[in-house]
């Protein structure tokens, strides 16, 4: 039997952490983020991994980049204040093509705002947060056995694809407690550091030469092999370059190695799309009302399905401009103002009409109100 738990949100990204391989934490309390700090001072020391806090994000978003590069798979935690803090970590790690995994579960903004209230307003920071030119990938479940389940996934990119990963989660889906069922160690994946075994000590590894998809060399821990890290634009060896060519074929293999592989990152779940001529996106916590109010609203024979995006980032572009194309309309969900509203609008080619649900009041958009937002849309389509 799979054993069955009662587990707070935070609780299961630290334990789900450790499960994909995690060893090393570094991080700063935050609130609504701490518990995943507390968890992981006690679990990590029981199977031979390290804590550690440091003395503000910064720091700690630093101190992860070393950890991995030294061999050691490496996350810390944080929530909006701190994720701030971290981005010129984050757009290191993305230079240095350092696996990390960076948490933010999201609070009221912007500066201190409501540290105990829910909110889904770094959307686009994930996104856009560090300068320059860049992928990312950003993943945000909406349940606690999600939580457990796609941290490993994100462990997991983070090392196949060698970036920075952002793991979403929000306040009400960190202090929640489910009951889930964890799931078998055979039904879990997890994707390895590679390749040590066929590098000498004495030769110089080149981790940054990329193949024929775009993706770089899987890194070895430093130490086994001599190698140079810089955040500067560089050469396949690591060392920093200035010619043009060697800046654009640095620049594009870091946009391509995740653009290219888009479908093969991107994650969506959907619920009565089949017949559907209202669609209702929704994301983390608000997906739970999303798919209450669309239950309710089948019991009125109102023809409406749901499509819940994982990976925030890459954004599901192909699925979700096939939906728009059959459906009527779309309610676009979301505690902040209208950041996955802008992807939604721009995907919208077809014109189907568009609601948009929005609270940044620091409390969960209800099933009721997505109900209310699907009638209106409903008499508005019966009146054209």
């Amino acid at each position: 039997m799979r054993e069955f738990v009662l587990l707070q949100g935070d609780e299961a990204c630290a334990l789900g952490a450790i499960k994909a391989g995690c060893r090393f934490f570094a991080g700063y309390p935050i609130t609504p983020a701490t518990e995943i700090a507390e968890t992981m001072a006690r679990e990590l020391p029981k199977v031979g991994g390290t804590f550690i806090q440091m003395e503000d994000e910064i720091g700690s978003a630093a101190a992860i980049i070393g950890a991995s590069l030294a061999g050691e798979k490496s996350m810390t935690a944080t929530s909006g204040p701190g994720f701030s803090l971290m981005q010129e970590a984050i757009g290191y790690a993305a230079m240095t093509e350092a696996p990390t995994v960076i948490v933010n579960v999201q609070r009221g903004g912007p500066s201190t705002g409501m540290p105990t209230k829910p909110a889904q307003g770094d959307i686009m920071q994930a996104r856009w947060g560090t300068h320059g030119d860049h992928q990312i990938i950003a993943i945000y479940p909406s349940n606690v056995e999600e939580v457990y389940k796609y941290i490993i996934t994100a462990f997991n990119y983070a090392e196949l694809y060698r970036t920075p990963v952002i793991f979403l989660m929000d306040e009400i889906l960190g202090h929640m407690r489910e009951s889930v069922y964890l799931p078998y160690d055979s039904e879990i994946m997890e994707v390895q550091r590679v390749g040590e075994a066929e590098i000498a000590e004495e030769d110089i590894f080149h981790p940054f030469e990329g193949d024929d998809q775009m993706m770089a060399t899987p890194l070895v821990r430093m130490g086994k092999s001599r190698f140079h890290v810089s955040g500067l634009v560089h050469d396949e060896s690591g060392f920093p370059v200035g010619s043009p060519s060697d800046s654009e074929r640095l620049l594009r293999r870091l946009d391509n190695k995740i653009r290219l592989h888009s479908d093969e990152i991107v994650i969506y779940d959907e619920y009565m799309t089949e017949d559907a001529e209202i669609l209702v996106l929704a994301y983390g916590s608000v997906a739970r009302s999303a798919i209450k109010a669309v239950k309710m609203a089948r019991e009125d024979k109102i023809n409406v399905g749901l499509f819940k995006p994982v990976t925030i980032w890459p954004f599901p572009s192909t699925r979700l401009r096939q939906l728009l194309k059959k459906v009527s309309a779309v309610i676009v969900a979301e505690m902040n103002l209208g950041q996955i509203l802008y992807e939604v609008s721009r995907l919208n080619k077809r014109g189907a009409k568009i609601e948009h649900v929005s609270k940044v009041s620091g409390e969960l958009i209800t099933p009721q109100e997505v109900l209310d937002a699907i009638s209106k849309v409903k008499s508005e389509i019966m009146d054209l």
